[in-house]
Formats: structure tokens, C-alpha cells, sequence
């Protein structure tokens, strides 16, 4: 016999074909699932309200946008072979070497991180841990770090200060209880309203 989800309940009066139906977990009070609840719920930082099947799609997007961005390289490549560069190699990187690396890092860091959190969700690590979150934190702010330092117009250290502000920001944000979230939400975006 077919194991049956613990959370999920059956209805007697519902069998179809001669198999009974089976359901999904019933929400609880808080409003999800009792598997979402047992995987994330219950943390200090409450940042379960994100459904580990939603985070396992946005980690997937951001393996694949950096995968695209390590391949891809910005200014593209050149197409003949001259005495300073040969057919093939990226413009980039004969033309701004330090922020090339600075980009190639960036986007491995994000491939990699964001690896991570999807590993982590197919283990079924709660969502609320650490490690997908912090490995969320990094892999969407690589994303930022990459665009910026394909634009040569900016100074290379200033683009890493923005990307550590942007990191700072998304690890801030995400360990905050979702009440205190809504609260300075509102505060940045409506005003203070006593």
C-alpha cells in the first residue's frame, strides 16, 4: 500500500475508480501548509511566509540569469586575432581586467550560492534557516554586482560598495519579523502615520 502523506486526510465518500482521494494538508490557523509549518515555521526571523516550492523557483531563475551572465560576458568577443588579443577572448577582459575578474567572481559567487539554496531546498531544509537565506541574500545580490560592473563608467570600488550596501540590505530585510517588515515599509514608502 501507497504511503500517505501524515498531514493529508481522506474523504470516505470520494473515491473515484476505486481509489480513495487523498487531499492536501489542511492549512492551520496561520494559514499554511502543516508541512511549510514544520520545515520553516517557528523560527526567530519568521522567513517562512515563503514557500520553499516559490524559493526553489527563484533560486533556479538566479542559477540560470548567472549561468547566462558567466557566458555572456558584456562587451563580447573579439573576432579576429590580432598581437594583443585572439579570436574568442572577451573584450572585457583585455580592456578592464580588474573589473572583469570582479565580474566573472561575482557571477560564479551567485551560480554557486544560489546552487546552494537550491540543494538546500531539495533537502528540505527549512526555509527559515540560515543557509537559504543567506545563500538567497548572496546569490540575488551578485545579480546587482554583475550589472553594475559591466558598466565601465563607474569606479570598480564604489560598485563593491554598493554591492556590500545592497547584500546588507537583502540580509536586513529577510531577518526581520514580517510585522516589523510591514512596519518600515510603510514608514519608506507612505510616510509615518500615528
Amino acid at each position: 500500500m501507497a504511503q500517505q502523506h501524515p498531514c493529508a486526510h481522506r474523504d470516505p465518500g470520494g473515491v473515484e475508480m476505486g481509489v480513495p482521494a487523498v487531499y492536501p494538508p489542511l492549512p492551520n490557523p496561520n494559514g499554511q501548509a502543516m508541512d511549510q509549518e514544520r520545515l520553516g515555521g517557528g523560527g526567530p526571523n519568521h522567513w517562512v511566509g515563503n514557500d520553499a516550492n516559490t524559493l526553489l523557483v527563484v533560486a533556479t531563475l538566479i542559477t540560470t540569469l548567472t549561468y547566462q551572465l558567466g557566458t555572456n560576458i558584456p562587451g563580447g568577443y573579439w573576432q579576429d586575432t590580432k598581437d594583443d588579443h585572439r579570436a574568442g577572448d572577451p573584450i572585457m577582459r583585455d580592456l578592464h581586467r580588474p573589473r572583469y575578474w570582479v565580474f566573472m567572481g561575482a557571477s560564479w559567487m551567485g551560480f554557486a550560492s544560489s546552487m546552494v539554496m537550491t540543494v538546500s531546498l531539495l533537502v528540505r531544509m527549512p526555509v527559515d534557516s540560515r543557509n537559504v537565506r543567506w545563500s538567497f541574500a548572496v546569490a540575488y545580490s551578485t545579480l546587482v554586482l554583475t550589472f553594475i560592473v559591466s558598466q565601465p563608467r563607474t569606479h570598480l570600488s564604489l560598485d563593491i560598495l554598493v554591492w556590500v550596501a545592497v547584500l546588507a540590505f537583502l540580509w536586513f530585510t529577510i531577518s526581520l519579523r514580517p510585522e516589523r517588515r510591514a512596519k518600515i515599509a510603510q514608514a519608506i514608502c507612505c510616510g509615518h502615520n500615528s
